[in-house]
């Protein structure tokens, strides 16, 4: 099923644990508990990024969710994106049946 504009992981992030723990958690806490730099976090959240199989695997283990549900969010994202693009427009699918008669 198709989603309409998926969130990137980093809108995700920021909605759903930064804003709600403002003042509570900082970016700094989140990278430095995640293991890595406060810009490598940064570029995430502001949707500079993407996530990475490392990277999922640290915010499964930071923030919960699995691997796969970042990789997965990810993906989502990627796709809509990509699908949206005009590039694509001319292709048209092979008609295997006919090819085969």
């Amino acid at each position: 099923m198709k989603q309409h504009n998926p969130p990137h992981p980093g809108e995700f992030i920021q909605s759903v644990y930064l804003d709600p723990y403002s003042g509570k958690i900082s970016r700094s806490e989140i990278a430095r508990r995640l293991g890595v730099a406060r810009p490598t976090f940064n570029r995430l959240v502001n949707e500079q990024s993407n996530v990475s199989p490392e990277m999922a695997i640290r915010l499964s283990k930071v923030l919960g969710g699995s691997a796969q549900s970042w990789l997965n969010m990810q993906m989502h994202y990627d796709l809509y994106h990509a699908e949206k693009s005009a590039r694509f427009n001319k292709l048209k699918k092979l008609d295997f049946e006919r090819l085969s008669a």
